[in-house]
């Protein structure tokens, strides 16, 4: 029995493929919009950019303030940016691999800071490593880039 090389691009994975391209960009900008205070109260995090940028500087307490300040703007921008081409599925590739190295760097910032128990109760590690299996593919589906490929 021959295995396909990539078998997320086969024709029947063309749904489940897209699937995990809008849920880690839902996700993320999901944090997005609690940090600019659109989720109810009962619901939110942090529920304002201000409060976003004390939890920042507590998972990067090594880092100077200004620029745990600037790592809480840099990472929400990066946090609208890339899911907005994951939707678009405009660089594909680039988008998946950039939401990864994101979210592994969240993890690793969370577990040092906060303990193990923390990154795993937000899924960082899962969507990480989703973000890193999105990356890999050959071809994406019902997206920018494949239309512009043929």
């Amino acid at each position: 029995m021959l295995l396909k090389a990539n078998a997320m691009t086969d024709t029947k994975n063309q749904f489940p493929q897209l699937f995990l391209r809008l849920a880690i960009a839902v996700t993320m900008l999901s944090a997005v919009a609690d940090r600019f205070g659109w989720w109810s109260k009962e619901n939110s995090a942090w529920g304002n950019m201000a409060s976003f940028e004390k939890y920042t500087r507590q998972l990067t307490s090594f880092l100077p303030e200004t620029l745990s300040t600037f790592s809480a703007y840099a990472a929400t921008c990066l946090e609208i940016i890339f899911p907005l081409m994951l939707i678009l599925g405009f660089k594909t590739k680039l988008a998946a691999y950039g939401s990864s190295i994101l979210l592994l760097i969240f993890a690793i910032s969370m577990t040092m800071a906060l303990g193990v128990k923390a990154p795993f109760d937000y899924s960082v590690w899962v969507g990480s490593a989703a973000a890193f299996l999105l990356a890999v593919q050959s071809q994406y589906s019902f997206s920018i880039d494949h239309l512009t490929k043929k």
